[in-house]
């Protein structure tokens, strides 16, 4: 029986990188502000802490992989982040990239 301790371990490496991903891709179809990306990625069963998110979406910004726009029509000013055009492309090698390895797995179980 496998020690629970390292498949924790091992699942939180493979949700590290797909969660910026998902983020990425989310925020590409609709920009968002961070509490509602963390229902949208809840609702794909990607759920994190908001102490997760927000130090990734710093992260993402400063790499130029997403923009931001001060919402002000509330009383308290939000972020509203969106994927950059850079992040697109890097959501599309990203995909590519996905898709080559899940293929490669599919073709090892079958052999």
């Amino acid at each position: 029986m496998l020690d629970p301790d390292l498949v924790a371990q091992h699942r939180q490496e493979l949700r590290r990188g797909t969660t910026s991903l998902a983020c990425l891709a989310l925020l590409a179809h609709t920009p968002d502000y961070g509490y509602n990306l963390l229902s949208r990625l809840s609702a794909i069963s990607l759920t994190i802490e908001a102490n997760t998110l927000y130090p990734l979406l710093r992260r993402l910004d400063k790499q130029g992989l997403l923009t931001f726009e001060w919402d002000t029509t509330d009383s308290r000013p939000r972020k509203v982040y969106a994927t950059s055009p850079d992040g697109i492309s890097l959501i599309d090698l990203l995909r590519a990239d996905w898709e080559r390895l899940s293929s490669a797995l599919q073709l090892m179980e079958k052999s």
